[in-house]
């Protein structure tokens, strides 16, 4: 029995070694595609300090040299943070607690007075935005200038290894990082004639806000990781499969 991993390569690797190391047989289907965007930086701009949500905001860059390394960087969680750190940042703060707990971070160091609140922040982000960080942050008086620097496309269809082991109920729960990739995953199944076998096992999710996707589409077993970061969303696999 394999335990079906939709997190976007490279990361799915990572996921997939983490799982094996627990004793877990793996199947990998990623089902969003990374294209960068062009990065454009305004020379005649100065930022206070880079803010990521995410590692691919930085992979689709050349900084090696660039201004921006000397800059502090705001990222949304460790992961992120250790990207930042191989791309050269040195001054890297990592937040807990997705987006809500970077948006904190960043706004606790204004009051601190490590950040001054007229400094305008450099987001780095992506084309689609699970939430408007921008405007959080500009409500809190700072100035904010996102610039996308990749997309993240849906894959259309599931690996054909991957449809065999739904059919032959090899699949024992499927783990979901995103709302784009959990509605790809079961645009997906669909298309590969399997939503029926999909939906019939576990989905654990890294989020109330998946959760929520895979349950308007009919799943059952839905589990949430008690906080946005894969470890718990490791022991919300480990109970579903308790259960």
């Amino acid at each position: 029995m394999a335990v079906l991993v939709t997190r976007p390569h490279p990361d799915d690797e990572a996921t997939a070694a983490a799982l094996r190391s627990r004793g877990f047989e793996v199947l990998q289907a990623p089902m969003l595609r990374f294209e960068p965007v062009a990065f454009q930086d305004d020379l005649d701009a100065r930022y206070g300090a880079v803010v990521v949500t995410s590692a691919n905001a930085l992979r689709g860059i050349e900084l090696k040299g660039h201004r921006l390394l000397e800059l502090p960087l705001f990222a949304v969680g460790e992961h992120t943070a250790a990207a930042a750190r191989h791309a050269g940042f040195t001054h890297v703060m990592p937040a807990s607690g997705g987006a809500a707990g970077l948006r904190d971070l960043v706004l606790a160091r204004v009051k601190a007075k490590e950040l001054k609140k007229v400094s305008t922040l450099l987001y780095l982000a992506g084309a689609d935005l699970a939430r408007d960080l921008a405007a959080e942050l500009g409500a809190g008086g700072l100035r904010v200038v996102t610039h996308t620097t990749y997309r993240m496309v849906p894959v259309a269809s599931l690996p054909r290894e991957v449809c065999d082991a739904f059919a032959a109920s090899r699949i024992e729960a499927v783990l979901h990082y995103s709302r784009r990739s959990a509605r790809a995953f079961l645009d997906a199944a669909r298309v590969g004639g399997v939503e029926i076998s999909a939906l019939s096992i576990p989905q654990c999710c890294i989020s109330a806000a998946v959760a929520a996707v895979l349950r308007e589409a009919g799943a059952t077993q839905v589990m949430v990781a008690a906080t946005p970061d894969e470890n718990a969303l490791f022991e919300a696999l480990e109970r579903a499969l308790r259960a």
